[in-house]
């Protein structure tokens, strides 16, 4: 079980877990796809502020997470 935080930006856990990118478009996140999208916003964007800005129920991201053997730990809990 690896575990990753929530704030980290998404370029980097992409980086360090190349299959996080797959769970990622799964969810929604198509533009992550985009490889100028991932070294531009990916740099900033984290999955918290992501699941805020596509609309996705941060819960629904965790449990996606959980099912490939990520946990994500949420810094604001």
């Amino acid at each position: 079980m690896h575990k990753i935080k929530a704030n980290t930006p998404i370029y980097r856990l992409v980086a360090e877990h190349p299959e996080i990118k797959d769970i990622m478009i799964s969810l929604g996140f198509k533009n992550i796809a985009n490889p100028v999208m991932l070294k531009t916003a990916g740099r900033v964007m984290n999955l918290k502020s992501g699941a805020k800005l596509m609309k996705i129920d941060f819960d629904i991201i965790k449990e996606k997470f959980l099912e490939h053997n990520f946990l994500l730990e949420d810094n604001d809990e």
